[in-house]
């Protein structure tokens, strides 16, 4: 196999688990990560939050850790990446209003390369308006977004994902193991089992 290079686009309060493990897991295969967020360079880090679903109305939060990021959003050029990876949590919320994302967002699209997208991740797709017919899951609070966006909300299981197209979406982190694996089988990537 030989490795792709993927595009992560982190932000403050992203969630923890949806920044980290798809970042380490990807390059545990064999390919390479350049995780960026608008106005930060290598080196610099963004706050993590954990969020966890402990029979409230809604997810928990809590501090998480100060990820590193290891490429500049300044010096990105979206052609030169084989797919992109957008991580839930706050950080869509914000990311979305920013111009120069909602372009690379676009990119990927248009040129149909693999994209991954969890939890509050269909914030930046439904801004990017790339979700026209699209099925997508998310959240369950973002459904609102999907469906304004013209997205069709798959309403699955917070352990399962689907994918459509070149686009690979999960409700939330328990997905991790079904969405990495249909995002892998995107990029091309062979896993063999043991």
């Amino acid at each position: 196999m030989s490795g792709k290079r993927i595009l992560m686009l982190c932000g403050d309060f992203a969630e923890d688990y949806e920044t980290m493990v798809p970042f380490q897991a990807l390059q545990a295969v064999g390919h390479s990560v350049d995780a960026v967020c608008p106005d930060k360079r290598p080196g610099d880090t963004v706050a993590t939050a954990i969020h966890d679903f402990e029979g409230d109305q809604t997810y928990t939060e809590k501090p998480g850790h100060r990820f590193a990021l290891n490429a500049s959003f300044a010096e990105v050029d979206p052609a030169t990446y084989d797919g992109l990876v957008i991580p839930g949590g706050r950080a869509p919320e914000y990311l979305r209003l920013d111009g120069r994302v909602i372009e690379i967002v676009r990119h990927f699209f248009t040129a149909d390369k693999p994209v991954a997208a969890v939890c509050h991740g269909a914030q930046l797709l439904a801004a990017a308006r790339v979700l026209e017919g699209r099925r997508c899951s998310a959240y369950p609070a973002c459904r609102p977004e999907v469906e304004l966006a013209g997205g069709h909300y798959a309403d699955i299981a917070v352990d399962a994902a689907v994918t459509d197209g070149n686009l690979v979406t999960a409700p939330a982190w328990p997905a991790h193991p079904a969405w990495l694996a249909q995002f892998l089988e995107r990029l091309g990537t062979r896993i063999d089992h043991a």
